[in-house]
């Protein structure tokens, strides 16, 4: 088992051996798991490891699902190991039958399987403090690895991680479960690409500019000289629920360069979007940027929903130290519990109805007196399919705000199904948070 993490400068291509730093390295994402062919879960890993391969300079040609068949997978495996420098692949290292992907990897790549004693004791001190305590014998399977790869120790789970490397070429064996990959793709296996890239005598570095208040089309308008007029660095929108990022990404002999390159192509993106534009920061979502003006302000914020159904307080909640200025949020689906948890006036619903400014306002103002915070982000529509009219149609969604004893609502008018409606209505509710952070303490 290898701990240092290393790579050639040669590659088997299709037509032989190449020097890897002529060209841009090519990576490969093998999605493996039958239920994925059979639509029982949404691949999410493949959009995160798209994105992220794209950041760190890495070019993404080919993406393959395979099922749980050792044939299918073999030459799954051949194939995409003769046209990519590196395989990423998710899924298939559990404990069971049908998790096959080490064993196809490994013999494909001509590695026998040995047990790894680091990783044996890894798995014994997880069902230590399991509700299982005792270890079926299948588990033990996870800790056979091909024989010199790398070992990723997997934090969130039991299945390690795995590199393996010959030739040139890299296989990246990494578990299905998001909240297994995720953490272990940023913390091991983007460093280990990194060191890859650094090989190559053209660097690729992009940055993110995220855009809140715009459309897609909004957004391409307003760039889009700047796209036809740049071969280096090139811009590329990519549109998201509510929200717009635009990828800047410049090559260059050094990742310097490439900064310098991109600096004032971002500079006059903020010049054109100003505070529409909530992070130039990869990482950063935008219920973090909300985070971190509140922390930066010292205020603190309570939500109160109705129509969302606590979906704004949980995408806040996403966000590690938000116990810092969140203080509460009321889900007050019923005109009784707005009235009860909000002191929303009887008179107010019943002359203007739930749905209407009058109510979110009263709701943003209820919900700052009930639990003495500085700020309170109400939500108040109608998500469908039923209960809309002509007056007040499915997707009539009204987002008011309370700060500094005035009390701002907005009107939207949504479109889409229910979950759509719902999850820019979140979206909305924290742009106007934001924006009124910052419209107040500039």
């Amino acid at each position: 088992m290898k701990r240092n993490i290393g790579s050639s400068k040669q590659v088997f291509g299709v037509h032989g051996y190449i020097n890897m730093e002529e060209k841009n390295m090519v990576v490969e994402l093998l999605s493996v798991g039958t239920e994925l062919l059979l639509g029982n879960i949404v691949n999410t890993n493949t959009q995160f490891l798209s994105e992220k391969c794209a950041l760190a300079g890495l070019s993404v040609y080919y993406q393959v699902t395979v099922g749980d068949n050792w044939d299918r997978l073999f030459e799954a495996f051949q194939t995409a190991l003769s046209r990519a420098d590196i395989v990423i692949a998710t899924g298939g290292l559990g404990p069971t039958e049908d998790d096959i992907t080490k064993e196809v990897c490994a013999e494909v790549m001509g590695y026998p399987l040995v047990e790894d004693a680091h990783t044996r004791v890894r798995l014994e001190d997880f069902f230590k403090n399991n509700i299982y305590k005792e270890i079926p014998e299948n588990n033990w399977k996870q800790a056979a690895i091909p024989q010199g790869c790398t070992v990723l120790d997997n934090e969130n789970g039991m299945a390690p991680g795995l590199i393996l490397e010959k030739n040139g070429k890299a296989a990246i064996l990494l578990p299905g479960p998001p909240n297994e990959l995720i953490p272990m793709f940023t913390n091991q296996v983007l460093p280990y690409l990194a060191t890859l890239v650094a090989k190559q005598k053209t660097i690729i570095c992009s940055q993110m500019v995220k855009i809140c208040g715009y459309g897609e089309s909004q957004v391409a308008e307003k760039v889009q000289d700047l796209i036809d007029a740049q071969t280096n660095p090139t811009i590329a929108p990519y549109a998201k629920t509510g929200e717009v990022h635009l990828r800047v990404t410049a090559k260059a002999a050094s990742e310097e360069e490439a900064k310098k390159l991109m600096k004032p192509v971002v500079k006059e993106l903020k010049n054109r979007f100003g505070i529409a534009v909530y992070t130039t920061k990869e990482e950063e979502t935008l219920e973090m940027a909300v985070v971190r003006l509140l922390k930066k302000y010292e205020l603190t914020v309570s939500t109160a929903e109705s129509c969302t159904g606590g979906m704004l307080a949980a995408r806040l909640v996403n966000v590690p130290g938000v116990s810092d200025v969140f203080r509460e949020g009321f889900i007050t689906y019923s005109n009784k519990a707005k009235r009860k948890f909000l002191d929303v006036s009887k008179s107010t619903l019943k002359k203007y109805g739930a749905v209407s400014e009058q109510v979110a306002k009263e709701m943003a103002t209820g919900g700052v007196f009930a639990t003495d915070s500085d700020i309170c982000v109400a939500i108040t529509g109608i998500a469908g399919p039923d209960g809309g009219t002509e007056e007040k149609p499915v997707g009539l969604v009204y987002i008011g705000c309370y700060l500094k004893d005035n009390v701002s609502v907005e009107e939207y008018h949504f479109k889409g199904n229910r979950a759509k409606i719902r999850e820019q209505s979140v979206m909305k509710a924290l742009d106007l948070l934001r924006r009124s952070i910052i419209e107040n303490y500039k």
